[in-house]
């Protein structure tokens, strides 16, 4: 066996194994000595998007393309979705798709990511068009039909929706069941069906459960466990810090809670840009403080710093000329001791609503097994209390640093709480902060149609037309 076959079979086993360091290594071997192999250009470039080399991945990426790698659409899809999930560039990623549809125009995740890419910028009508190509492609498509689905509901017409997911999913189990079941229980409830709408809702939530792999699903012992130890770690111990350069405006709180809202107000305003969900501190804690959070006990205070610039160098690759920007991850509010320790000048936007809407809301939306709480009611109740825990804590030691943003009171009253939140954020009053057609950007959440609408109260209060099917979470609640 020549060296290179040898090679070739250890980088590829490394990659097979997700060894990325080492089968980065190998990879750049066997391009030293080959360097017109497009496969290995595109393995390479998969795995320096894993090391999160974002622009080094794509530069490969077009170089397998160049060389004629089979299925040049792949590489396109890939490039587009480094462009508009890790970097923030939209447009190059529509283009990316729209290439990888001149090489194949039957190609089908380049039509849904197209679709999800104009839903993100509110552009319905080509949305539309995108996902029914889609459906063109591959007419039994879950994805398409129930993103095709959701657009008519929150357009009016739910009711030719439901008798065509009621004939999909006849056919369908899994992952496509739970799909098209989350988006027949939008309609039923947009038609006020609300008793059929739950039974839809929790049918979906056990598809959805039964399409995730069991160490996946919510442990309510592990919840509980995480908790108690960041209560225990956090704060860190008080030492002099010198303080960062201006850091994100974090908005945190629990899915469903008015995050996107609270972003696309601040977002409106002429001197903040809205980030979106940066995924740059759950990476570091991912990667610096493993295991998590006891690791962060020991970091000495020069390392914190040295994380903190790491994550303001981010930041600025992105948006080089920002005044003030948004990071809305909600689930950081699991990270505000660790935000406090890199950036002790740190504001910190916390979102709520009224515990059953919130509850309710994140149940009958599907977020794969990102947020598996999110398929039981007495489990997302469960977490919600664990996070009702950490924010108590959280005020107990950083009460200035922490607003609450409470989408109930906003419904009501919305001059008064933008108000209340601009002078937390140190901002004058603008009036474009009123104004929904003043939407910012791409908006990549489950709250993508309903957040360019005026400012509404039909959401506020939801729980109560299904208040008979959510006597035991009450009691939970109270109990708790």
């Amino acid at each position: 066996m020549q060296p290179t076959e040898e090679l070739q079979i250890r980088a590829t086993r490394l990659l097979r194994e997700g060894r990325v360091a080492e089968a980065i290594a190998a990879h750049k071997q066997l391009l030293e000595h080959n360097p017109d192999q497009p496969d290995t250009w595109f393995n390479f470039a998969y795995l320096q998007r894993c090391d999160r080399r974002f622009e080094d991945s794509l530069a490969s990426y077009a170089r397998a393309i160049s060389l004629g790698v089979r299925d040049p659409e792949e590489a396109h899809l890939n490039r587009a979705a480094i462009l508009s999930e890790h970097l923030g560039r939209g447009q190059q990623a529509k283009a990316e798709l729209e290439k990888a549809l001149a090489a194949n125009e039957a190609f089908l995740p380049a039509w849904l990511n197209l679709g999800n890419l104009y839903e993100d910028w509110g552009q319905v009508e080509k949305a539309r068009h995108a996902y029914e190509r889609a459906l063109d492609s591959a007419p039994n498509n879950a994805r398409a039909t129930a993103r095709l689905a959701a657009i008519d509901t929150h357009f009016g017409r739910a009711a030719d929706v439901v008798p065509r997911l009621r004939a999909a999913i006849a056919n369908t189990s899994g992952a496509d069941a739970a799909e098209l079941g989350f988006a027949l229980g939008e309609a039923l409830d947009a038609l006020g069906n609300y008793d059929e709408a739950f039974a839809a809702f929790q049918r979906a939530n056990d598809a959805a459960r039964e399409a995730t792999t069991p160490e996946m699903r919510y442990k309510p012992e592990h919840g509980q466990e995480l908790i108690d130890s960041l209560i225990r770690v956090f704060p860190l111990p008080a030492e002099a810090r010198v303080a960062a350069e201006q850091p994100p405006i974090f908005i945190c709180g629990m899915f469903r809670s008015g995050s996107t809202l609270a972003e696309q107000i601040l977002g409106r305003h002429s001197q903040v840009i809205s980030g979106g969900e940066l995924d740059f501190l759950p990476v570091l804690v991912a990667t610096e403080f493993q295991p998590y959070p006891e690791t962060a006990v020991r970091l000495s205070t020069e390392r914190l710093q040295e994380l903190g610039a790491a994550y303001l160098e981010q930041i600025n690759a992105l948006h080089p000329k920002y005044q003030l920007i948004t990071d809305k991850r909600p689930d950081n509010f699991l990270h505000i001791g660790l935000i406090k320790a890199m950036f002790p000048r740190a504001k910190i936007v916390h979102t709520r609503r009224h515990p059953l809407d919130n509850i309710l809301s994140i149940n009958a939306v599907y977020f794969h097994d990102n947020i598996s709480y999110g398929f039981d009611l007495a489990e997302t109740a469960h977490w919600y209390h664990q996070y009702i825990r950490l924010m108590h804590h959280w005020k107990a030691y950083y009460p200035e640093s922490i607003h609450d943003f409470d989408y109930d009171a906003m419904v009501r009253e919305p001059r008064l709480e933008i108000s209340k939140l601009l002078d937390f954020c140190g901002l004058d009053w603008e009036e474009a902060c009123l104004d929904p057609s003043g939407a910012t950007g791409a908006v990549r959440t489950a709250s993508v149609w309903q957040v360019r609408q005026p400012i509404h109260s039909r959401s506020s209060g939801r729980w109560r037309t299904y208040s008979k099917h959510l006597e035991g979470i009450k009691d939970l609640l109270e109990e708790r």
